[in-house]
């Protein structure tokens, strides 16, 4: 059985402290939640929610959920992005980059979005975030939840880490790898883990985590810093991989770990799994079943040099939003009534534009591109020649010179619209908004509207005779 390969392994690197190590402290896999910033305080949650749970040793924003029936897809903060459903253990890596409004962020391997979603709270809407998935069905879904946790400065890719690269070279200031991996951190959690785990499939995720380093290093800018991370424990996969790296790359030093983390957690590295490189292990960290997780390793790696020029890098952006924007006469308030034709970009902007001032006005003066049907509210970034995925928020549509907006423009603009509907999750018109019904119109007013649930975004609706038509999109909604 492929186990036996594991364990075997395990007690020669481990000896007599195996049995301790891996022995966790529950008989099924720990389950938490991560809270985003981008909607409500660590505080504000742990007093308002309606089910267990006690803060998790692993990240401030991380909290562990003693409710074993509880199910977090229909819950109405899941659906307004409030938390993200995440193993415990797993929120740990994405606080120890340090990222700060502003930066440059790369997520190499980003889906499903638990991590991204982290970074992006940090950013908290400045800045660049982009999230990267290799697989295009896992792209897919690091979209989805991106656009629920109401994540505005991301651009999601389906691309290779080469590619980003040589498009995006000494880019950007902060890059987390949460390198694919043979999942040994899983076993407990996932019994396919156990299957197909074997020798050849750790040495063939080594040479891909080589490589996704490797792209990291290039498209890291002097200056920034690499969080790497797995859900593993092999040793070429982890101390020997962070040695490998440094081995190879004499312009990165290794950082301290729990300089950044906000309380203790896991072990330091060990020394016999380096592959006889030199690595001060005390500096990496390990998660141990034993320790309340499900099993991880993270590293920090710091690029020599001096970090960009904060006005240099200013005026950079400035000319990539200008680029995107119309002549400033041309972005004036439509007349009232006017609707103009849609036969080019610059009409449907002016469509895009007469909506916005009317019903979100602090976004009526953004940036704003037109493609196909869909107007696009982009984050500043260069011309990337990359698959994208989405690029900013989707606005919405023009149809028949209406604009009829889209399910991202209030996930990630929703505290602007100037008409909502605010809901209770104890509201019996929540779930059935959630199960895509009409609701009964108590605040809001005639025409399009914000329906919110404990002051979170849910999405949009259009408001009539005293009703609120539903527009939550049919693949989100409970089914009973």
């Amino acid at each position: 059985m492929p186990i036996e390969y594991f364990e075997a392994r395990e007690r020669a690197l481990l000896g007599p402290r195996y049995e301790t190590l891996y022995a966790a402290p529950d008989a099924e896999a720990a389950r938490g939640v991560t809270v985003s910033a981008l909607r409500m305080t660590p505080e504000a949650f742990a007093a308002g929610a309606d089910f267990a749970v006690e803060p998790s040793p692993f990240c401030g924003a991380g909290f562990l959920v003693r409710q074993p029936d509880w199910k977090p897809g229909r819950h109405p903060w899941h659906h307004a992005g409030v938390f993200y459903s995440q193993e415990p253990s797993a929120s740990s890596a994405a606080p120890l980059l340090g990222v700060e409004p502003g930066m440059r962020v790369l997520d190499l391997c980003a889906a499903p979005g638990g991590k991204t979603s982290q970074l992006a709270a940090a950013l908290r809407g400045e800045g660049l975030l982009v999230a990267n998935e290799y697989v295009a069905g896992r792209a897919e879904i690091l979209k989805s939840n991106l656009e629920r946790m109401g994540a505005a400065n991301a651009v999601v890719l389906n691309e290779s880490g080469e590619r980003i690269a040589a498009a995006l070279p000494a880019f950007f200031d902060r890059i987390l790898v949460d390198a694919p991996c043979s999942g040994e951190g899983m076993f407990r959690k996932e019994p396919e883990a156990v299957r197909q785990h074997s020798a050849a499939l750790v040495a063939q995720c080594a040479a891909l985590g080589a490589s996704i380093l490797d792209s990291a290093a290039e498209a890291l800018a002097p200056g920034g810093e690499i969080v790497f991370s797995t859900c593993t424990f092999a040793p070429e996969e982890d101390e020997g991989q962070v040695a490998a790296f440094l081995a190879r790359h004499p312009e990165f030093a290794l950082a301290d770990v729990m300089e950044r983390a906000f309380a203790p957690f896991g072990s330091p590295g060990e020394a016999n799994r380096t592959g006889g490189l030199p690595l001060d292990v005390s500096l990496v960290r390990r998660i141990w079943p034993c320790q309340g997780g499900e099993g991880h390793f993270m590293a920090r790696l710091v690029k020599a040099g001096t970090p960009p020029d904060p006005a240099a890098r200013a005026a950079e952006e400035a000319a990539w939003l200008a680029r995107m924007q119309r002549p400033q006469a041309e972005k004036r308030r439509p007349a009232r009534g006017r609707k103009p034709e849609t036969a080019g970009p610059a009409q449907m902007l002016d469509v895009w534009r007469a909506f916005a001032w009317e019903n979100f006005p602090a976004l009526a003066a953004k940036p704003a591109v037109a493609l196909g049907e869909s107007v696009l509210l982009p984050p500043a970034c260069p011309p990337l020649g990359l698959h994208i995925l989405r690029a900013g928020v989707l606005a919405g549509t023009v149809q028949k010179g209406r604009f009829v907006p889209g399910h991202h423009l209030f996930t990630a603009y929703g505290n602007l619209c100037a008409n909502t509907e605010p809901l209770t999750r104890d509201d019996p018109r929540c779930r059935a908004w959630l199960l895509g019904q009409e609701i009964e119109a108590r605040a809001a007013g005639a025409g399009w509207c914000c329906v919110t649930v404990d002051g979170c975004p849910l999405g949009g609706g259009k408001v009539s005779g005293g009703r609120i038509k539903n527009h939550y999109p049919k693949a989100l909604r409970l089914l009973g």
